[in-house]
């Protein structure tokens, strides 16, 4: 399976993984806070559509590698962002509004599925307004996403810092020729 995510449409991109199973433990690590924080980031979740979505970023958290000078404050204090579930239907699938990302706000949704004794995760954003926010965005989840198979399988966690500007451009170079 190819980990780089594909762009679907106008502003969309889609990732696809295999995960170890079972899927209740998939859905704990992508929606209860505690959990999320070791992969991607904190904060809590209200479990129903139109419930309240904390979204809080402190890469600290996730990597010992030292952050660049641009992102040293979300690294270090970290960044509260915000959104609203818009579909929740545990353990398959959880959408939700993305605030506060600069750019027009956004929509992700996470997908499960038994596959054998696998998770397959689908996870599609949507609504990327910028060949440069898709860029950095793909390249965010590739790495989170990375962090989160890390995770459940009990390996060490790879690099985040150290690959994702090099990530980012490679994505950058894949979506050339894409009209947004």
């Amino acid at each position: 399976m190819n980990d780089y995510g594909v762009v679907l449409e106008s502003g969309a991109v889609r990732f696809e993984r295999l995960l170890p199973g079972p899927i209740e433990r998939v859905w704990a690590y992508i929606t209860e806070g505690d959990k999320r924080s070791k992969w991607f980031c904190g904060g809590d979740v209200e479990p129903r559509i139109g419930g309240e979505v904390a979204l809080f970023f402190k890469h600290s958290r996730i990597t010992d590698e030292p952050p660049p000078d641009s992102a040293r404050k979300m690294n270090d204090e970290g960044a509260l962002m915000s959104g609203t579930v818009t579909a929740w239907d545990p353990p398959h699938r959880f959408a939700f509004n993305w605030l506060g990302m600069g750019d027009p706000d956004s929509d992700v949704e996470f997908q499960l599925s038994e596959a054998g004794d696998k998770v397959r995760l689908v996870l599609i954003h949507h609504r990327l307004a910028t060949k440069d926010r898709m860029a950095m965005i793909s390249s965010g989840w590739h790495l989170h996403l990375g962090l989160l198979e890390d995770q459940l399988t009990g390996a060490r966690p790879r690099g985040f810092w150290s690959v994702h500007d090099q990530l980012k451009a490679e994505y950058a170079e894949r979506q050339k020729g894409i009209t947004l």
